[in-house]
């Protein structure tokens, strides 16, 4: 399969000082962490590592200190791409210089292009790499959904392989499965349409509970690949707690505080993102005591 690279990827936090500048000694510790710990690889500078308030320097410099922790044993995958076609090039063609392994192309945001434009638009971009891409469909926060004709339309170039779906709807996903080849790759965006996903013969997660169980979220793929579907639902339904206290507001405001209660100092989103309210720590703090995770 293309774009399998791997079951569980983590989307990764980037960690801040308290002057907001990127904390790049906490974000190597983390990304080595989550690969002994379940990850087949992080995607860096996605949704969950504030991509909109990275500045291209930071991206850069966090896809090299990615590779030079983990890229000998790991994917990393690059989140190089925007709401403009130019610059989303532009990145990709440097993040591919640096030598990661695949890249996450977002559907572009704000200006939510028709069907055709998008097309245009990841079409464009595969044209000038060669690295494997993976799309990012998410419409809760782009304001747009890449409707599955069009991945279909994008199935057919070389280098998309790979789609992370995070619609949260099953019929999308249904429908992505009918209308593309076996060898292209769904992936759930949502920790709690991964189940749905694998059932819909997906191969894994872009995760952001992995940050604290992926060895459980990897042993529950494996369980359900392998037929131990009572097995796989039991992890699933243990941990559904956890999906929804890390989107008790928006991501990645719990997952951040969820790993400073942990005691890993990533420091709180950059603005226009704000810490999580006080009341929403207790649940997710005693959510986290349920799992044993503190």
């Amino acid at each position: 399969m293309r774009g399998d690279f791997g079951p569980v990827l983590t989307a990764v936090v980037t960690p801040f000082a308290e002057d907001f500048t990127v904390n790049y000694p906490v974000f190597r510790k983390l990304v080595r962490e989550l690969v002994d710990h379940g990850s087949s690889g992080v995607v860096v500078a996605g949704t969950t590592g504030e991509a909109p308030t990275l500045s291209r320097e930071e991206k850069l410099k966090l896809f090299d200190v990615a590779l030079e922790e983990i890229g000998d044993r790991a994917v990393v995958i690059a989140g190089t791409c925007g709401y403009d076609t130019k610059s989303s090039i532009a990145l990709s063609k440097e993040a591919e210089k640096l030598g990661v392994h695949g890249i996450l192309a977002v559907a572009p945001y704000y200006n939510r292009p028709p069907q055709e434009g998008l097309y245009h638009h990841f079409k464009a971009i595969a044209e000038e790499v060669v690295l494997p891409i993976m799309l990012y469909n998410i419409p809760s926060r782009t304001g747009v959904n890449i409707e599955p004709e069009t991945v279909a339309r994008l199935a057919e170039l070389p280098n998309i392989g790979a789609l992370k779906e995070a619609s949260g709807s099953p019929d999308q996903i249904a429908r992505v499965k009918l209308l593309v080849g076996n060898d292209f790759a769904l992936y759930s965006g949502d920790d709690n349409m991964t189940l749905v996903v694998i059932a819909l013969g997906g191969v894994g997660v872009v995760s952001v509970a992995s940050h604290l169980v992926g060895e459980r979220l990897r042993t529950m793929i494996q369980y359900f690949k392998e037929g131990k579907v009572e097995e796989s639902l039991r992890i699933h339904l243990q941990l559904y707690p956890l999906f929804r206290a890390i989107f008790l507001s928006t991501n990645p405001i719990p997952i951040k505080s969820a790993l400073n209660l942990k005691g890993w100092q990533v420091g709180g989103p950059r603005p226009p993102l704000c810490p999580l309210e006080k009341e929403k720590e207790e649940k997710l703090r005693q959510v986290l005591s349920d799992l044993s995770l503190l």
